[in-house]
């Protein structure tokens, strides 16, 4: 393939990924503003996330005549079912997370410490150790999050702060392994058709545990406002595009996309939630981008 043909996919897939990045960064929020809306726990709004992005993919699929000729090999049935379990086990414990500590924080270690993750699971399937510019991100990192779990003044702390924490990091890990699982193609599987058939069976996984912990809705303009939010902009439109941008994304568009999300629901939960992280908190979380920015240029 020419070079003038691989740079305008590249600018596509930039563009696509910074897309995604600004609207995940509203995800968080949405999300937050749906469990005080409507009284609901952690899993039942994860649950409610993926359940209607999946249906909404889904019609995207109908009207794109997407749904004739789906594929039915053991290939396709796996990577549906896998990357529905990775969508189940990031969007619950990012949720978790948002739930113990706040927004912003829940956020920046989910990010922040997914280069990590995708180091660490890139060393051991090539079986090379990571190099010096990749094990500094690594300690960036990591010193980023201890700024940002030891600062003076934020949401949580004892308990609810070490869980919040544990828990978005477990929500790295499963981002880790979709990021590290998708760009190797099944045929037949299309960004679209995976984000709905995966986000259907992600929803479905979690459903049990959201109907334990209630998923009643109240029939209010707002709280239906959010959730139509929550399910179509940060879910079925993001991952479509953030899927089809890791097609022939570069590196570094990819930091930028990811430097998106952090830094946009760090404001907007400023402005609309009053969350604050103080200046040893910023410092933490500007190690945490550094190690991003490294880790994905690298």
């Amino acid at each position: 393939m020419s070079a003038d043909l691989v740079a305008p996919a590249r600018d596509r897939s930039a563009l696509a990924l910074i897309f995604a990045g600004i609207l995940w960064g509203t995800g968080g929020l949405a999300g937050s503003l749906l469990a005080r809306q409507a009284h609901l726990q952690p899993l039942s709004v994860a649950s409610y996330r993926l359940l209607l992005g999946g249906a909404l993919a889904m019609a995207m699929l109908a009207v794109s005549g997407g749904l004739r000729g789906l594929p039915r090999t053991g290939a396709a049935l796996r990577r549906i079912l896998l990357t529905g379990a990775l969508l189940g086990l990031f969007q619950g414990s990012y949720f978790l997370a948002v739930h113990y500590i706040s927004v912003s924080i829940a956020t920046m270690v989910t990010i922040g410490t997914l280069p990590v993750f995708v180091a660490l699971g890139t060393a051991l399937r090539t079986r090379r150790r990571p190099d010096g510019a990749t094990l500094a991100a690594i300690v960036a990192s990591v010193a980023g999050l201890t700024l940002i779990t030891w600062a003076p003044g934020t949401v949580a702390n004892g308990w609810k702060l070490g869980a919040g924490v544990g828990f978005a990091l477990l929500s790295a890990v499963g981002f880790a392994t979709l990021t590290l699982l998708t760009p190797k193609p099944v045929d037949g599987l299309d960004p679209l058709r995976i984000t709905a058939f995966g986000m259907l069976t992600g929803g479905l996984l979690l459903l049990p545990a959201g109907l334990a912990g209630g998923m009643a809705l109240p029939l209010r303009p707002a709280t239906l406002a959010t959730a139509a939010y929550l399910g179509s902009v940060p879910t079925a439109i993001a991952y479509t595009a953030y899927f089809r941008g890791l097609r022939t994304a570069a590196p570094i568009f990819a930091a930028i996309a990811a430097l998106l999300e952090p830094l946009t629901s760090a404001v907007l939960s400023a402005i609309i939630l009053g969350d604050r992280l103080t200046l040893t908190g910023w410092c933490g979380a500007a190690l945490l981008i550094a190690a991003l920015a490294v880790s994905n240029r690298r």
